[in-house]
């Protein structure tokens, strides 16, 4: 049996199915065959550059590979300046009819205060590491909360239930591709140098939120202060000096590397990869369930990781691509 791999706030398929994870290779026939002119009218043109990867502050996790500091390049590279909509997604699935992983399951993991009393009743798995995370029947993009909940109120919010299979295939079908490790947290710096936040070193400025996570008791009660509870809007907050907004906090968004937490001890120093294969894909961000307490990997530096086959309500996508002349 595959070595149960917990991410940080969301939880892994196979925590509950107990088998090995759904390779990171999984074909999508309803994709193949169709051509997309990449449009990227939401893009950011993010300049190349060197900058200092990682951390070695007292509030990282050192098990997670975050540090130490070193000297990472980028080549220039277009990023998308929001987390992908459930508006967007919604033209994706009906260009392709694409199924989601989420839905081929038949499954998906729900945060325990969002399900309704009559969809909780139906909820007889969680994992035992995380058991905030309830396994919904029904659960998918189109009903973040279970079968009794749609998005038609929430086109302007990143889409979930997203694994990196999904995520990999509409970046794919929109012309784009999923952003590298150091690319998301050279963006996400949006210039600044070891900053703890994409706009500085103090959660909040002037006592106003920066981000959506988690302000009460985790996991028992959110006072919602930042003005959200769930996800927010992929617009919300001030952007970070590239024009991106929403890079702390939200969702966790995918990225393409496999993870591990040594490969960065001995790999290369310009535009790298991360390592050929693994057991789980990397993500970044944190969510709008990060809390000190518990989970503050909301910050630049933070990585979280979870198997390639993996969904959950607060796990979305952001689009990079390539600089084509």
């Amino acid at each position: 049996m595959t070595e149960n791999i917990q991410a940080c706030c969301s939880a892994s398929r196979n925590q509950v199915l107990g088998k090995e994870p759904i390779d990171g290779c999984r074909k999508t026939k309803s994709i193949q065959g169709l051509t997309w002119e990449k449009d990227v009218s939401g893009m950011i043109l993010i300049p190349g550059g060197t900058f200092l990867m990682g951390t070695d502050d007292k509030e990282g996790f050192p098990s997670d590979g975050e540090g130490p500091v070193r000297n990472v390049s980028v080549s220039a590279f277009l990023m998308d300046t929001t987390a992908v909509t459930n508006e967007q997604f919604a033209a994706f699935i009906e260009a392709t009819n694409y199924v989601t992983d989420a839905e081929r399951f038949g499954w998906s993991y729900v945060f325990h205060s969002f399900v309704s009393e009559e969809t909780g009743k139906k909820v007889t798995q969680v994992p035992s590491q995380t058991p905030w995370w309830w396994m919904v029947e029904g659960a998918d993009w189109r009903h973040p909360e279970g079968p009794d909940s749609h998005v038609d109120e929430r086109l302007d919010h990143p889409v979930i239930h997203m694994s990196w299979h999904d995520a990999d295939a509409y970046c794919r079908w929109a012309g784009k591709r999923l952003p590298t490790e150091a690319e998301w947290e050279y963006a996400a710096r949006g210039g600044l140098i070891q900053k703890r936040y994409p706009w500085g070193d103090e959660l909040k400025l002037g006592g106003e939120h920066q981000c959506n996570i988690w302000q009460g008791k985790f996991p028992v009660k959110d006072h919602a202060s930042d003005g959200y509870a769930g996800t927010a809007p992929v617009k919300s907050y001030l952007p970070n000096g590239y024009g991106l907004y929403n890079m702390s906090g939200n969702v966790w968004e995918w990225c393409q590397d496999w993870f591990t937490p040594s490969y960065h001890l001995s790999a290369e120093s310009i535009d790298p990869r991360g390592p050929s294969n693994g057991m789980a894909r990397s993500m970044r961000g944190g969510s709008y369930l990060c809390h000190k307490s518990y989970c503050n990997r909301y910050r630049v530096a933070a990585r979280s990781k979870n198997t390639p086959d993996s969904s959950s309500g607060n796990i979305g996508v952001r689009c990079a691509a390539d600089i084509v002349l």
